[in-house]
Parts: C-alpha cells; structure tokens; sequence
C-alpha cells in the first residue's frame, strides 16, 4: 500500500473497488507533472515538446504529406503546419516534390533532425537507466510489457471516454 502521507486526501472517500485505479491515476498526475518539468526543460534548451514529437513522428512514419503527420500525431492540419515551419527553418525537416503528385510536397528529416532524435533519445534512456537501476532485469522487463500494454489500452480508451465525459458538472455544482 502506497505512503498514505505521500499525497494528502489520497483515497480520501474512495470507494474500496476505486482505490487502486485512484492510486494509479493520481500516479500519472505525479509523471505528468515530472513530464511537463522535462517538456520546460526542453524548451529552454530550444526544443518545443510538440515539435519533437512531431519529428520524432515524421521519422518513424517516413516521408509524407503534412496532412498524414497531423492525423498520425491527432493535431490540426494549420497547427502542424505551422509547426513543420520551424522544423524546417531549423534545418531539421525537409520539404520534397511528392514523387506520386510533383504539384504536392512530402516532408522528410534531415540528418540533423536524425541526429537529435538520436541525442534525446540517448539522454531519455539513460536517464530511465538511472530510474530502474536497483530493479532486476525482470521486474523492468514486467514493467516495460506491463506499461506498453496499459498505454495501449488507455490509447484504445480514451477517445471514448472524452467522448462519454464531455458534459457533466464542473466543482462547486455548475453544469458545463
């Protein structure tokens, strides 16, 4: 059982059957706010967290068109566009002739974009290094599977619970 003191009002009226999907919620509350550290971090350093995903993204998809990067990363079409802009303007991406439509462009990074993706996986994996080193190979192997499968899962979700949760009442009993 997690350190009741941890995290003051931490199953504070929850209901038993609740208490374990209320320790791994307010668990993702804690990363996300570690992340959202890193995300600043990044920032100040000259990387925009949405950009590198986008980048990060563009490599694993290859070349394509602006279009299937923004469906690829659920963004709008004029936000990643906008975006993509300063990824070339870095040098980072490059713009193509679409071989299947010359009027078209595809996007492609570059090898400096290669580079740093690279780099900041590198230091992400290092630093995760230093987070599982007093775990045995099993238990970051269990984590690892276990993580990925939870993150698909939410993945597969989540869409239908925004969708279910759109409406409601905000605190203080006002309806949205």
């Amino acid at each position: 059982m997690a350190d009741p003191g941890a995290c003051p009002g931490v199953g504070a009226g929850i209901d038993p059957e609740h208490e374990l999907a209320d320790r791994v919620g307010m668990a993702m509350v804690r990363l996300n706010k570690m992340h959202a550290q890193v995300s600043h971090q990044m920032a100040k350093q000259g990387m925009d967290k949405s950009a590198f995903v986008l980048l990060a993204t563009l490599s694993g998809l290859g070349e394509c068109r602006s279009s299937a990067l923004a469906e690829a990363v659920l963004s709008d079409p004029s936000t990643v566009s906008r975006q993509v802009a300063g990824l070339v303007k870095d040098g980072l991406v490059e713009r193509r002739a679409d071989p299947a439509d010359g009027r078209a462009s595809v996007l492609a990074v570059t090898g400096a974009g290669r580079e740093l993706i690279f780099e900041r996986r590198r230091m992400r994996n290092e630093a995760l290094e230093q987070v599982f080193a007093n775990w045995s190979d099993e238990e970051f192997k269990g984590f690892a599977d276990l993580f990925e499968r939870f993150v698909q899962d939410y993945e597969r979700t989540i869409p239908a619970l925004l969708t279910d949760r759109g409406t409601g009442t905000r605190a203080g009993g006002e309806d949205q």
